[in-house]
């Protein structure tokens, strides 16, 4: 896989992160800063998976791609 795609998809991960915990603050604006970490760690959590599930996916489809000869 290129490493020019590879940083785009984890820039592009980064800024759907960043807009979730943006709207998150916004929709919720008097919940206690205790609850704005524990969202923020939650969606950190889930976009470590997410990219764990992208790599992995991306993987298998580029050993694929060396068989089709």
């Amino acid at each position: 896989m290129n490493e020019v795609v590879k940083k785009m998809i984890k820039k592009i991960n980064w800024l759907v992160w960043i807009l979730l915990v943006i709207l998150w603050n916004y929709s919720f604006p008097d919940a206690s800063p205790f609850m704005d970490v524990l969202v923020a760690a939650f969606l950190s959590i889930l976009f470590i998976i997410i990219q764990l599930l992208q790599s992995r996916y991306l993987q298998k489809s580029s050993v694929r791609s060396n068989f089709k000869d």
